[in-house]
Parts: C-alpha cells; structure tokens; sequence
C-alpha cells in the first residue's frame, strides 16, 4: 500500500501589535498593527485588537448626541484637513520622501527640527529631492530643502531635481523664480539643455504669458541651445495666440536663419493668426512659400483659415483664400462650404452664398439643415421671402424637417411683407408639428394685427394662445413693450389696449408700461389718469407704477403728492427707481426743501448699487464744506466737470446746505460767483441761490435757538410771554 500523503499544515498566521523584535532582514518597528495576511479579515482580529467605536450604527438615534458638523450629517461633506490630504498623498511615496514630507507637514517652517528631521537620514538622492519637490505647495520651504540637499558632500543636483524644482516653482506662481534655474544649472557645473527650457516654454504657454515665453526664448540664444522645430512652432503658437505676432514673426526670421526647414504646421500657426489680424498680403506670400516647400496646403488648412476669417467678418479675405484653394486644384469638402455660406450669410452677402450652396447641389454634396437655416433667414433680413419660402420647400423636399427658428424667420419675414395670413398658416403648421412656439412666433402677427387695426383676429389668435397654455397676459406685457419702444406706435397700441380693457386683458405691469411710455413723449396729464384708472380699479399699484408718476407729479410741480407715492414704496418695504430718487430729489431742491433732498440722496445711495454720480459727489461737497473752504469746493466741482457731470439744482443745493451748517454765507457765495465766472450759472440763478441761502441759514439759525432753549427749559417761558418769532 503506497504511503499516503501527509496532510499540509495551514499557514499559521501572526498578528503583532507594539515593538517587533529586530533582526537582520526585519528593521526596528514601533507601534501599529501589521500582520503577514494578504487580507485582513474583520472578524478574526481580536477583540481587544478592534477599534472601538462609541456609537454603534445599531444604536437608535438621540437627538442629545446629535452633532450636525458630523461628514454624515452635513450635505457637502468637509474638506479634508491638511493631515489628510498628507497621507492621501505619502501613499504614492517612498517611505523616506513620506518621513521628509511628514516633517514639512509638522513643523511648516524650513528650521532646526527640520534640519535635526533630516540630519537623521544617511544621504538624501536626486531622485529623492525630485519625489519630495513633485507634491510639495511650499514654495519657501521647497527652495531651503533644494539648497540644503546640494550643500551634501559629494552631492550633484540632476536633471531630474532641477526639473522638479522649476514645476514647484510654477505651480506656486513663482514662475519668474523658476526662469532663474537654468542660471542655477550653470552655476552649479550642470548646463542646461533644451530640455529644461521647453519645460519653461510649456508652462509659460499654458498659462498664456506670451512675452514670458519670448523671454525663455532669448536665454536660451543666450546659453547656445538651439530649439528643435517642434519647440519653435511651440513657442510661435504660443506668441501668436497671445496677441504678439510680430514676436512671433520675429522667432521665424530665427528659425529660417538656422536652416530648419519648416513643416505644414510651422506655416500655418502664422497663416492663421495672419488671417486674424488681416494682413492678407503675407498670407499669400507664406502660402507660397508652402507650395515651394512641396507641403501644399490641404482642404483642412484651407477650411481653418476660411474659419478664421469668417469669426473676424474679413468676408473679402474668405473670398480670395477661396479662390487660393481652386488655383490649388483643392476640392472643397462639405465643411469648407458649409463654413464659407454660414459666413456669408452672417455678412449679408446671401446672393454670394446661394452661388455657392448651388454648387453643392451640382456636386451632390449632403447639405446639412442648419446651411438651408443660415440662407433663409439671412433671405428673410434681406427683404426676399419669396426665396426664403423656396427654400423652404427644397429644404422638405430633400427630406429635412424645419425647426421652429426656421419658421419664425418666415412669420417674421411674411408679416414684414403684409402677408400675416401665410405667417398665421405657417403658425399653425408649427402647432400641428409639436414644435412648441413661444412668444417670438407670435409677436409679429400680434404687431401686424394691431397695426391692420384687424382686432378681431387679433383677439381669436389671443384666444388661440391661452387655450395653447401660452401665459397671455405675460407674452402681452412683451407685446406692449415691444410696441412702445418707437414713439409712432404708442398711440396705437394705446388703442389696442382700450379695447382689449373691455375683453379683461390688463394687468399693472402692462398699465405701467404705458404710464412710462406716455411720461417719457411729455404726455403727463394722460399717464397720470391712467394711474388714477389702476386706484380706482380692482387692481393695486405696485411700487414700479409708484416710481413711474413720482416723476410724473415733478413736473407737474405736485411735490406733496410725489411725496405720498414715496411714502407708499417704502410702506410696501421696496425702494424707488434711480429716476424716482432722482426727480423726487431735483423737485424737493427746486421749492428749497434741501434738507429733504439730502436726506433722499443718502437714503438713495444707500439702497441702490450703483447710484448717480450727482448724488455721490453731492455727499463728497458736503465733507467738503466741513472745513469752511470755498476753494476746496471749487475743486470738487472741477473734478465733476472733469467727469462729465456738470453741476446743477441737487449740487448747489449741497452747497448751501454744507456752508450752512458748517461754513459762512461768503463761503457759498465765492463759489456761486466762481461758478457764474465759468458759465456754470447764469446771473438769475446766481440771484435765487442767493436768497435761498439766505432763507436757509435764517432756518438753520432759528433750530440752533429753539434747541438751546430746549436745552436749558426756557422754552416755556417764551411761549407763556406769547413770543411768535421761533417755530412751536
């Protein structure tokens, strides 16, 4: 009987916790729990070895223990602390560059302990330097620990520390510190090669800093490095796309003088930033050249410069380059044309661009919809519907289904045309089709309707819309907008919406609109009884119709009633209109209630971004006059000029208020006279400043009295003698 084979024993597996034993293939390790699995199972680790936890997920929740800064009760869970992202990264190092970054990370400052950190390690590589400087985001500390790894004895930065040094620097915006390490590299025995500055021009170039990148290029001339052709078309790419062609230009010149011979991309990184900039001229001379070269320019070259010079509007230029391509013997392909037409449509040049959408045809070109979008409406802003509807019928015909711009180009153009009858067909063909049409699809029949004084169908077509689900009154808010942005229309459509009125079709907003229409032609009377129509509606202003006829009682000189409609804005807890503030402010100084009005520019500047320039310059004359100086104010009103805010009501009344209360009528009266000097005042207004000033101060100096007797309680021995002179 053949022996039978002993079972294999299964490996025994050890779990160390604390301090291991040292041997000579087992270093001195201390703390942590480590075992020789591959996989640690949970549930054979000993219980005092677990974690603990000191609430268990089977727990039930108490409020008392909840802590709403817990990861799992937040909604965006926290940033990980610098600790954390620490070991997120030592994961991918070395343990030696994990114990220098470790030290960084503890003491954060390049000092003794962490030169006492360091000193404890035997050597320290190049290859460690470059680990450690690759995740470091201390430029500071990175530049000590670079320096102090080079003064070890016998040791020679290589190329693959200096590289990393130059990265640190960069990604830590010390980008012109990182220009300096090719001069580090010399000083130190290691030339630098080409390497090293394509390093600097990729990172110079990815950041856009053009002249950075021509700096690198003149060191390296400098050091004796000559780039290869790659890193020229790198460098003029780069220089090209920052806006300095000329450098870039220049670097060419370079690059021919060393007897490089230029690829297809070298020439066209400057075709096209010459196609950008339109010098046409050296386009062509630089095509030649690629001719010469036997690098002829292929369709996708061409179609990139046809590009170029489309997005700048250089249609003349598109044009010859185009006829360059024919002479070339290039066949255009489908995105060629298709650039080229949307092009010229854009540049209004449709006829240009029907010829060539024709040659598509001939070539049995596949036409793509948006080329039969581009020439209809560009048909339809020419004023040729016809041929924007036969167009339209190609376009079926080849198979394609139009989309909604399509269509309201075509309503749009038919209404423009006095057919509103076809634009209403094709309106309907849009329903049909589950096309969705907004409001841009109804407005010019809307306009045509109301224009035709055809209010029947202007009113089925409304009808028509709400039971589409369209938001009418919304899209007629719109429509009313629309309409009173030319003064010639405001009348009719003043019209349209007394009749509609009657069929319930108004709502503030829309009131609003022709209240603001109606101000802004002078017709006062009419858009004020249009405000009393809203009060004695069932509807209630709102703080827009507020705003609006506060200008309107200005200038009909109702201070009082403006007054009320401001009272009115801030009971609703909103804020006036700039030209609310503005007329209420001009009103209040006009009738010398300055006090007012000082206090309405600062209630203004306070609740509005982006108050006037008058209102702000007002605050600073104010600050101004508390040094009793007339020049000083004089200057402020220079200044004003300067800016293109010349002075008037609200200014001088700053002036009379500040010299007032903090300077002396001769004061405010040198700087009237210096402004009538100037041709800022005329001699009238000079004579009515002058007696509300002198009014103003009698004001100010009879509160000064009536608060000093205040004060001392003699106000009541004056009213007992019947004295009449100070306000009760």
């Amino acid at each position: 009987m053949p022996p039978q084979p002993q079972p294999t024993q299964p490996n025994k597996f050890y779990f160390f916790h604390g301090h291991r034993r040292p041997s000579q293939n087992r270093p001195i390790v201390r703390g942590g729990f480590f075992s020789n699995r591959k996989t640690l199972n949970p549930t054979a680790i000993p219980k005092f070895l677990k974690p603990q936890n000191p609430i268990s997920q089977s727990e039930p929740f108490d409020i008392r223990k909840w802590d709403p800064d817990l990861p799992k009760t937040l909604a965006t869970p926290p940033t990980k602390t610098a600790s954390e992202q620490f070991f997120t990264v030592a994961k991918t190092l070395s343990p030696i560059a994990r114990f220098i970054c470790d030290s960084f990370r503890k003491h954060k400052n390049w000092g003794p302990p962490i030169a006492a950190d360091l000193h404890k390690l035997r050597r320290v590589t190049p290859n460690l330097v470059a680990e450690v400087l690759k995740v470091q985001t201390d430029p500071a500390l990175c530049s000590k620990f670079f320096h102090w790894a080079g003064k070890q004895k016998g040791y020679r930065h290589n190329y693959a520390s200096y590289n990393a040094f130059a990265y640190c620097l960069n990604r830590n915006n010390q980008f012109r510190a990182a220009d300096q390490v090719p001069e580090l590299m010399q000083m130190q025995g290691k030339p630098p090669s080409e390497k090293q500055f394509e390093i600097l021009i990729r990172m110079h170039s990815d950041a856009n800093r053009g002249l950075r990148v021509y700096f690198v290029y003149e060191k390296m001339k400098k050091f004796g490095v000559k780039p290869r052709v790659f890193l020229y078309n790198k460098i003029m790419d780069a220089l090209a796309r920052t806006g300095h062609l000329d450098l870039a230009m220049s670097v060419y010149e370079d690059f021919r003088e060393d007897g490089l011979v230029e690829e297809s991309v070298t020439l066209m990184i400057l075709i096209k930033s010459l196609c950008k900039a339109g010098r046409m001229d050296e386009v062509f001379e630089l095509l030649s050249r690629m001719r010469g070269n036997l690098c002829k320019p292929d369709v996708f070259a061409y179609t990139a410069m046809v590009r170029v010079l489309v997005l700048e509007g250089n249609l003349d230029g598109c044009l010859k380059v185009w006829e360059e391509m024919r002479k070339d013997e290039v066949e255009p392909d489908v995105m060629a044309y298709t650039t080229l037409v949307k092009g010229l449509c854009m540049g209004n040049q449709v006829e240009k661009g029907y010829e060539f959408f024709k040659e598509m045809k001939e070539k049995s070109y596949l036409i793509d919809r948006a080329i039969y979008g581009s020439l209809i409406e560009a048909f339809v802003v020419a004023g040729k519907v016809g041929s924007a509807c036969d167009l339209l019928k190609d376009m079926m015909d080849s198979g394609y289904r139009a989309d909604l711009s399509i269509y309201n180009s075509l309503i749009k153009g038919l209404c423009s045309v006095n057919h509103v009858d076809k634009a209403y067909k094709l309106f309907e063909v849009t329903v049909q089709e589950s096309l969705e049409p907004d409001f841009v699809s109804v407005n010019p029949m809307l306009v045509s309707y109301s224009e035709l004084q055809r209010m029947d169908d202007f009113c089925k077509l409304l009808v028509q819309l709400q039971k589409l689900g369209f938001p009418v009154i919304d899209d007629l808010s719109k429509f009313f907008s629309f309409m009173v942005g030319k003064e010639d229309r405001i009348i009719t459509s003043l019209n349209v919406f007394k009749e509609l009125k009657e069929k319930g079709y108004c709502s503030v907003p829309i009131y609003n609109i022709f209240i603001g229409a109606l101000h802004k032609i002078g017709e006062v009377e009419k858009a004020l009884s249009l405000f009393d129509e809203i009060k004695e509606s069932s509807m209630k202003p709102d703080s827009s119709s507020y705003s609006i006829v506060i200008s309107c009682f200005v200038e009909v000189g109702d201070i009082q009633e403006a007054c009320a409609c401001y009272n009115k804005i801030t009971e609703m807890s909103c804020v006036p209109s700039v030209s609310a503030y503005c007329s209420l402010v001009k009103g209040l100084c006009k009738i010398g209630e300055i006090d007012a009005a000082i206090m309405l520019v600062r209630d203004c500047l306070a609740n509005v971004t982006s108050g006037p320039m008058e209102f702000k310059y007002t605050l600073t004359i104010l600050h101004v006059c508390k040094s009793g100086d007339a020049e000083k104010v004089v200057e402020v009103i220079d200044e004003m000029i300067q800016q293109g805010c010349p002075p008037d009501d609200v200014i001088c009344s700053a002036i009379i208020s500040g010299m007032c209360k903090h300077g002396s009528l001769e004061e405010a009266r040198k700087v009237f006279s210096n402004m009538r000097e100037r041709k800022l005042l005329t001699e009238a207004n000079v004579i009515v400043y002058d007696e509300v000033l002198i009014d103003h101060m009698k004001t100010k100096t009879a509160d000064l009295v009536l608060s000093g007797l205040k004060f001392f309680g003699l106000e009541s021995k004056l009213k007992s003698r019947g004295c009449t002179l100070l306000p009760s």
